[in-house]
């Protein structure tokens, strides 16, 4: 056969690999709302860079069941390309080819791409389409080796950002790939994870329950916390992880990019500003969210929107523990995790799940050099016997540990309540920000004024003559005592601000600690709280 011969075959070959599971396969695919394995990469990589690796690969399986079986690709896209002009590789899996299920020579195809994105120190995207691990040849013991790929993802937490998204189901040992990786993107009514699908919990426990309700995007976005973010459909979930991963730097060993000015692509255009100069970052709109009353509750998400840059913030988790916000956004350019307290949910109070949400969205942060910015209006942790059967002490721990041991830049903006706790969790002074300042609204205290008298002075209270003026009085008396301005002299915050310079002082602050350094011990003591 002569080479040019030999050329196109090759090409026809790989023509028909890109077929997939056929015509029939991908007719169901698109019925059931979902792009194929390639049609997403094409979205999510820029044209003409993804390069393919292992195209030619299919299975080498003697059991009975797999003879003449095609399997193109063995069922998994690997290989890499620009997203957004930078490099990433990605494994996506296809479910028109055996329900996207895991054999042999398919996980040797993405346990290379783990090793090339460690090796290049580029980040890790995974398109999760798939039924789990692929029984015919993974039956018995043989199923030992496939345990590698947990424990990669564990040497890659930390040093690659690693993008799980659930755009099918991810079924038994494939449902830790999400929950090892940084972020979790869930299709609505199409994903889905469970370590049983509904006929072993059947069998199991005798439960009838439908993989919606067993393990759908409502079910871990909402209740269980594995999930991230619920998004509407693939071209959508495509969206979120090009956004995510630019607030990212490369690797663990480098720093997220500062971008000024309005880039070609308005989606991702990060700040309205092409001064560098700290007098144009001055709103002073952002003083009209917070009520006149201190006791009525306000959207946090309002004063967010005021301080990153376009109002474009990228929340993490936003329907799980809805009283602690978390999430991306570029302030002056410079990409920053933000936590705030939300109000409206709770009060703000902190309880198990905000904790753990925060715990994980700063260490994140940390390991991939991203500044911290706290908003705080926190009345403190919930109490109760609920709460502590739930292990508030130690779920709260988590997040004390975190904020503790972040190395990255913290600033702190101490809104309106400050209490107890809270306070401290909250990156209070006592926890090393590099700048903290406070509202002229916010109060520092161990508890609220009225919490305070209620415990201190309760029998003078109900000895006075007049309970309720005494009670009032007491309050006035003990305003005073826990007053900013106090805690201003006392040097307990840098400086009380106006709201509108919030911005400008946010600029200042990075500038001044963005090359921060602070070595830990080579050799740390103490265990992070589970």
């Amino acid at each position: 056969m002569s080479f040019e011969d030999s050329t196109k075959k090759l090409e026809a070959q790989k023509a028909a690999i890109k077929e997939m599971g056929g015509a029939e396969a991908v007719k169901r695919q698109h019925q059931a709302g979902k792009l194929t394995a390639r049609e997403r990469l094409d979205l999510l990589f820029d044209p003409g860079t993804f390069v393919e690796l292992g195209i030619l690969a299919h299975h080498q399986s003697t059991h009975p069941d797999m003879a003449g079986r095609e399997t193109p690709a063995d069922g998994c896209i690997t290989g890499y390309g620009k997203i957004n002009g930078r490099l990433a590789a990605c494994a996506a899996y296809d479910f028109t080819v055996m329900a996207g299920s895991i054999g042999y020579v398919q996980e040797r195809k993405v346990d290379r791409l783990r090793e090339l994105a460690l090796r290049d120190k580029i980040p890790m995207v995974w398109l999760l389409d798939s039924a789990g691990a692929r029984i015919q040849e993974l039956a018995g013991s043989q199923f030992a080796d496939f345990v590698k790929i947990i424990y990669d993802l564990v040497i890659l937490s930390g040093f690659i950002a690693q993008v799980a998204a659930l755009m099918g189901p991810c079924a038994a040992g494939t449902a830790y790939i999400p929950a090892l990786s940084d972020f979790v993107p869930m299709v609505q009514g199409t994903s889905s994870m469970a370590l049983a699908g509904p006929p072993l919990v059947k069998a199991v426990i005798g439960e009838d329950i439908s993989m919606e309700d067993l393990g759908g995007s409502k079910i871990h976005c909402q209740i269980s916390g594995v999930g991230d973010l619920e998004v509407p459909d693939d071209k959508e979930c495509i969206r979120v992880i090009q956004k995510y991963l630019s607030f990212f730097p490369q690797n663990c060993e480098q720093r997220p990019e500062r971008v000024l000015g309005i880039t070609a692509n308005d989606d991702m255009a990060f700040s309205e500003f092409e001064s560098d100069q700290a007098d144009e970052y001055v709103d002073p709109a952002i003083e009209q969210v917070l009520p006149d009353s201190s006791k009525k509750p306000y959207d946090m998400h309002h004063i967010i929107q005021h301080i990153v840059d376009r109002k474009d913030f990228l929340e993490i988790k936003p329907d799980f523990a809805k009283n602690l916000i978390v999430g991306f956004g570029r302030i002056c350019g410079f990409p920053m995790g933000l936590i705030a307290n939300q109000p409206m949910v709770m009060g703000g109070v902190l309880d198990v799940d905000a904790a753990d949400k925060g715990a994980r969205f700063i260490n994140l942060c940390d390991a991939f050099n991203i500044p911290l910015l706290f908003l705080q209006d926190v009345p403190g942790f919930m109490v109760g016997s609920k709460v502590e059967r739930q292990g508030i002490i130690r779920h709260g721990a988590k997040m004390l540990y975190a904020v503790s041991q972040a190395t990255v830049p913290k600033l702190t903006v101490v809104i309106r309540k400050a209490y107890g706790a809270g306070y401290y969790v909250m990156c209070g002074k006592g926890y090393e920000p590099d700048g903290i300042v406070a509202w002229p609204s916010a109060e520092i205290s161990l508890m609220g004024a009225e919490g305070a008298v209620n415990i201190l002075f309760r029998k003078q209270i109900e000895q006075a003559a007049d309970p309720q003026g005494e009670r009032k009085n007491l309050i006035e008396q003990y305003q005073k005592e826990i007053s900013l301005e106090r805690a201003a002299a006392s040097a307990y915050i840098d400086d009380i601000i106006s709201p509108r310079d919030t911005k400008r002082w946010i600029l200042q602050t990075l500038e001044c600690s963005a090359n921060k350094n602070i070595p830990w011990p080579k050799k740390r003591h103490g265990v992070a709280p589970v």
